[in-house]
């Protein structure tokens, strides 16, 4: 790979799973990336979805990180409305002080959540429009001075801890070039802006105490596996499941009629979702990946393996750290 490979882990609750086998499985996987040059996994603030364990994010973090060593986590993303900015850089800085050099904090301005949700988390209607300002007031109590004076992030002050917009709009994109951060598009579930937000995040970046040069992170689905056929039987078997989540709101849908949902307008969209998907043999997705990064000028991958099956998940990001040279095959 010309590019550093990430994962994006959203804690998969499968079925007949539950949370706590979900989070177990989150540090095996953490574990084996780890061990196969992966340089980062994060994870992401969801509400109110039965299917996702990583609601309280930064809790997730810690216990990953307390099992791991080496690998960098963080958080893709931290839904910043839905949270005082004082309370994130507490948390984050704790993280920071017990995992040093390791802790990430990407942040987003979605609800992660549908209405009835937000309301649950007392979330105001509004209070997305304060991102920009909730951002700057957050990057204060990491980096100092704070922007509210007389008030401290403790733990938090002092610990640095890089911030990165992530996004699926061009909203997104246009702050974090204002603010010079790192920029993470959304690509895996929302791709259709990929490439106006990266060209518009690159021409008006600005340069700040972060960050001197732009830097994209672009995501992408992948299946990885020993044939072709079985890449293609597990990509069929994670569009089915996203018909289920997306069309059906969690319905159950035979492999029939999950088929004729995917013609459908509605299956249109679905797959439109995973426009951007490597599936196939190890050098296959390789190649795939490799001509995304060219085409977007991303500076990093992070890669979502959209198995169902959590055996085949875990060798999808094996053979993909294979055969991108992370570690020998053995």
């Amino acid at each position: 790979m010309t590019v550093p490979l990430s994962i994006l882990d959203l804690a998969h609750i499968g079925d007949g799973e539950t949370a706590a086998d979900s989070l177990r499985s989150s540090v095996a996987m953490a574990q084996a990336a780890e061990g196969w040059g992966y340089d980062r996994i994060w994870y992401a603030e969801h509400h109110n979805m039965p299917s996702i364990a990583s609601s309280a994010t930064s809790v997730l973090i810690a216990h990953v990180a307390a099992h791991t060593e080496r690998i960098r986590l963080g958080a893709g993303g931290i839904m910043l409305p839905n949270h005082a900015p004082l309370t994130i850089a507490e948390q984050f800085g704790t993280l920071a002080e017990l995992h040093p050099g390791r802790i990430d904090l990407g942040l987003g301005r979605a609800p992660g959540s549908d209405q009835k949700t937000m309301r649950a988390l007392r979330r105001d209607p509004s209070s997305a429009e304060s991102f920009p300002q909730d951002v700057l007031e957050l990057q204060g109590y990491l980096t100092g001075p704070s922007r509210i004076p007389g008030i401290e992030a403790t733990p938090g002050k002092g610990t640095d801890v890089p911030l990165y917009i992530l996004g699926s709009s061009l909203f997104g994109a246009k702050l974090a070039a204002m603010l010079g951060l790192p920029y993470a598009f959304a690509s895996h579930f929302a791709p259709n802006a990929l490439h106006d937000a990266i060209a518009i995040y690159r021409r008006e970046f600005r340069p700040s105490a972060q960050l001197s040069e732009p830097y994209v992170i672009a995501a992408a689905n992948v299946i990885a596996a020993d044939t072709q056929d079985e890449a293609d039987r597990l990509f069929l078997d994670a569009k089915r499941k996203r018909v289920g989540l997306f069309v059906g709101r969690g319905r159950t849908f035979t492999p029939d009629e999950a088929d004729l949902i995917l013609e459908s307008p509605a299956g249109q969209q679905v797959l439109q979702m995973v426009r951007y998907s490597a599936v196939g043999t190890p050098t296959v997705v390789r190649d795939y990946l490799d001509r995304f990064a060219e085409q977007t000028g991303a500076d990093e991958l992070m890669v979502v393996s959209s198995a169902t099956d959590r055996a085949a998940w875990l060798r999808s990001l094996e053979l993909l750290a294979q055969v991108s040279g992370l570690v020998t095959a053995g």
